[in-house]
């Protein structure tokens, strides 16, 4: 029996207050193996870990228990304490006492049986656990960054700017996502094309960066270090590498009834078309859903005119198949569909716009040329209303459970920018709470009330009529109770902000989680904001929750920290916590080959000679550097012939019996 340490912490009151520490001690004093107790405040402490280190060296300690918080939070911590005192890393077994314990628990004799049964359980597999080295992997000193918004111009540009290659992947024609569309930002008022557009200019100009545009992630396959991604390059059907962006065919295409997605809907464009003037790159792409060359054989138009010679009709995809050593993700977020929230009029009247919509309306470069007029009749309104929360803090199965975040705040700067142009437009703001937690945020809010002079009601607009030319809103004013009728000319919706519909088919291609909303899930919350459980592959932007401008542009920063330090070193180590076959109990049936979300394992001819006779069988083979240890091949395989390090059958099998003890 290996000599085992335990420590046992006290986590402040967040076990110690449910768990009775002392009790806790005393009892696996008397565990077969144990050695030495000690419990502590705070072990993951400087001090805390002293104590680890002095015991395994004064007790000449074989493995070591601590008894403390998830090991997602601290096991490496303790794993580097207890090689730094000269013990594997890998012989440090965590029993959680907190999370598992001490938050489920009231009745502290409850939980003190069950912290006790942990630690009986920890015991039993620590004796069982075998030293594991760690092997080294390359890495490919290129990064790839998917989304080209401003979380992914961002985070490519301080890659870049550190010396190493970034390829940004963008979906749409143009880099730029919904930055771009914006007129102003808060809470300063700063143009926001004024800000981007340098930016996209920076990424395309940039030697370290390749862009690919009109481009989607076909397949990912490998490791950290060692990604391979196969990228598929849509046909533009023009030459990026021949037009020079003189605009002839746009201008002259006779097809224009395809609606701008930039400008959502509010105008038309051509079925050749550049999504906005700033676009980068600055070339136009051919819709052929809406071109006449492609569905009739007829027009052509644009290839007869242009002076370049660009147009090339006869395009194909192109799959283009590279390595990278790191991934960030920043595909952003889109607005809730409105089609459920008929109480709005909102698909029945062109006067009812999103948030996004008025942006559009309200941009100099928008369809209007920033006049701001109705879309109904093109006059100038005399009331708008803005309605808050529309798909947000709902928790019926049309709406979204969580608050957006950005809507308080666009709502207000929509409301100052009317009332700075026109100050005699009466303005309404119907909310439920305003929450404006960043900095500067809620001065922002009341200058829109006390400078400008929006009116805001706490309350709830329950149904909106058209009369005439006018949008009758129904609405209840919390404070007052009062029912209040206003006649407004126009109404805008802050829609919900929610994950992209193709959020959970690109997670599942990066074998990276999303939560119940879509939204990729972090590592940790708190202690890993920008990684996720695949190791090699950050998060940055919307695409993780709701977030305005400044905490989008610091978190790219962040994720492009994270990937400056993976992409410096020259080898990594990898998990050892790898699977095993056992080749004589195999029986070659690779169920494994078939779960494993890592393409970790292979078929393998296997020669055996018996007397005298020599055959081949196939079993399975285990690509070590490719295995995450997930495990969920030891679970597939019908004779039980392969087994993970670390967590090995009997391993886990002591476990369950010390538990039934």
């Amino acid at each position: 029996m290996p000599r085992i340490g335990a420590f046992v912490c006290w986590c402040g009151t967040n076990i110690a207050g449910t768990v009775d520490i002392e009790q806790v001690v005393q009892a696996v004093s008397e565990m077969s193996g144990i050695v030495y107790v000690k419990d502590y405040q705070y072990m993951c402490s400087e001090v805390g870990q002293n104590l680890v280190k002095t015991a395994i060296k004064e007790w000449q300690l074989e493995r070591v228990i601590i008894a403390s918080c998830s090991p997602r939070m601290h096991e490496n911590t303790f794993r580097k304490a207890a090689k730094a005192a000269g013990l594997n890393p890998y012989l440090v077994e965590v029993a959680n006492i907190r999370e598992h314990c001490s938050w489920v628990h009231k009745n502290k004799e409850e939980a003190t049986k069950k912290a006790i049964a942990l630690i009986r359980a920890a015991v039993a597999k620590a004796s069982l656990n075998t030293e594991l080295i760690a092997k080294e992997i390359d890495v490919e000193n290129r990064a790839l960054v998917i989304g080209g918004g401003i979380a992914g111009i961002q985070t490519a540009l301080d890659i870049a700017e550190a010396g190493y290659q970034v390829d940004v992947i963008e979906k749409s024609p143009s880099i730029g996502g919904k930055m771009a569309q914006i007129d102003k930002t808060f809470p300063t008022l700063d143009c926001s094309a004024c800000i981007l557009t340098p930016k996209m200019v920076d990424v395309a100009s940039h030697p370290n960066i390749n862009l690919y545009t009109y481009s989607e992630i076909e397949s990912v396959n490998g490791f950290v270090g060692n990604f391979e991604v196969t990228i598929k390059q849509k046909a533009r059907s023009v030459n990026l590498e021949k037009c020079t962006g003189c605009g002839i065919c746009t201008e002259k295409c006779p097809s224009r009834k395809s609606k701008s997605e930039f400008d959502e809907g509010l105008r038309t464009r051509g079925a050749i078309y550049t999504p906005f003037p700033q676009a980068v790159p600055n070339v136009p792409v051919i819709d052929r859903e809406h071109c006449l060359k492609f569905n009739t054989g007829k027009c052509g138009i644009c290839e007869k005119l242009c002076p370049a010679g660009a147009i090339e009709f006869g395009q194909e995809d192109v799959l283009v198949t590279k390595k990278y050593g790191a991934v960030v993700v920043a595909t952003g977020f889109d607005i809730i569909d409105l089609d459920k929230f008929g109480e709005y009029q909102y698909q029945n009247h062109p006067d009812v716009l999103t948030s996004l919509e008025f942006e559009r309306l309200t941009n100099a470069a928008g369809p209007t040329a920033g006049k701001f007029i109705r879309p109904s009749n093109n006059k100038r309104p005399e009331k708008v209303v803005f309605i808050q929360c529309v798909g947000s803090r709902d928790v019926s199965s049309r709406g979204k459970s969580y608050c957006s975040k950005i809507c308080c705040m666009y709502t207000a700067k929509q409301a100052m920018l009317i009332k700075d142009k026109y100050p005699d437009i009466e303005v309404y703001v119907f909310y439920i709470d305003v929450r404006t937690p960043g900095k500067n945020f809620d001065e922002f809010q009341r200058r829109a009330v006390e400078e400008y002079g929006v009116n805001y009601i706490k309350g709830m607009v329950g149904k909106i009529f058209p009369a005439g030319d006018k949008l009758i809103v129904h609405g209840v004013d919390s404070f007052t109770g009062d029912t209040l009728k206003i006649e407004a000319d126009m109404v805008v919706l802050a829609a919900a902000a929610q994950a992209k519909p193709d959020a959970e088919v690109l997670g599942r291609k990066l074998a990276i989680s999303t939560d119940t909303n879509n939204f990729f899930t972090e590592a940790h919350p708190k202690l890993r904001p920008v990684e996720t459980h695949s190791a090699g592959i950050y998060l940055a932007g919307a695409c993780q929750g709701p977030k305005d401008i400044p905490e989008t542009v610091a978190q790219a920063g962040a994720a492009a920290a994270k990937v400056i330090g993976l992409l410096s070193k020259r080898k990594l180590v990898s998990n050892p916590c790898v699977s095993v076959v056992n080749e004589d109990l195999c029986n070659g049936c690779l169920s494994c080959l078939k779960i494993c979300p890592y393409d970790a394992i292979a078929a393998k001819e296997l020669a055996t000679n018996n007397h005298g006779i020599t055959s081949k069988r196939i079993v399975a083979k285990v690509n070590e550097a490719l295995c995450q240890g997930c495990g969920g091949c030891t679970v597939a395989c019908r004779p039980g012939a392969i087994d993970l390090k670390g967590f090995t059958n009997k391993q886990i099998t002591a476990e369950v019996d010390a538990l039934c003890h």
